[in-house]
Parts: structure tokens; C-alpha cells; sequence
């Protein structure tokens, strides 16, 4: 059984590596030059980002079949989306999803 201080260690040295995997690309790219349409194309990076998150919650998958609807999901997608469009602040897309879905499950889908 590994000590306690070997657990501690390994959890400070993933955070380090989790922390540089995603802050290099930024200091990386600070620095260097790139062209202008490589910075358009990488525009549309989070957006499809997002949509493959969305559609991932939207449907169930089984093995051997079809995907079935997540229709809980689906019904909070609409005021979700709905904000995005509106306001398009990340923290209020957040917090009308959040609450859209708890709202249906809890008390429309039981």
C-alpha cells in the first residue's frame, strides 16, 4: 500500500501537469506570430467545442443500438440556447442551463 506521502506527491505532480498542459499552449502562442488564417480557422474552435458537448448530452447511447433521447436535456437546451443567442455571456448561458435542468427534473420529470 503506497504511503501517504507518495499519494500526496502524485496528486501535486498531476495538478503540475495538468496546470502546464494547459497554460504552455497560451504562453507559447503569446509569442509567436501566426497568420491571420490560422487565427480565423481557430475562431471556430470553441464553438465546436461547445456543439459537440450539446450534442453529446442530447443523446443516450446503446450498445448494439440506435441512440435514444435525453429529453430532459433537450427541453433545457432551449432556454439555454435561447440566452446564448440573447445575451451572449458565458455566465448567464451557464446559470439558465443549470437551472433549466434542475427545474425539469425536479419538478417536471419527477
Amino acid at each position: 500500500m503506497p504511503s501517504t506521502s507518495f499519494i500526496v506527491i502524485t496528486i501535486i505532480l498531476c495538478g503540475l501537469v495538468t496546470w502546464a498542459s494547459r497554460s504552455m499552449p497560451f504562453a507559447v502562442l503569446k509569442k509567436v506570430k501566426m497568420p491571420k488564417s490560422w487565427v480565423e480557422f481557430l475562431s471556430f474552435v470553441p464553438i465546436v467545442i461547445m456543439s459537440l458537448m450539446w450534442f453529446e448530452g442530447l443523446f443516450t447511447q446503446h450498445l448494439g443500438h440506435f441512440p435514444s433521447i435525453n429529453y430532459p436535456n433537450l427541453f433545457a437546451s432551449v432556454p439555454t440556447v435561447l440566452s446564448a443567442v440573447l445575451t451572449k455571456n458565458l455566465l448567464v448561458i451557464v446559470l439558465v442551463g443549470a437551472v433549466s435542468l434542475a427545474i425539469i427534473k425536479d419538478f417536471i420529470m419527477g
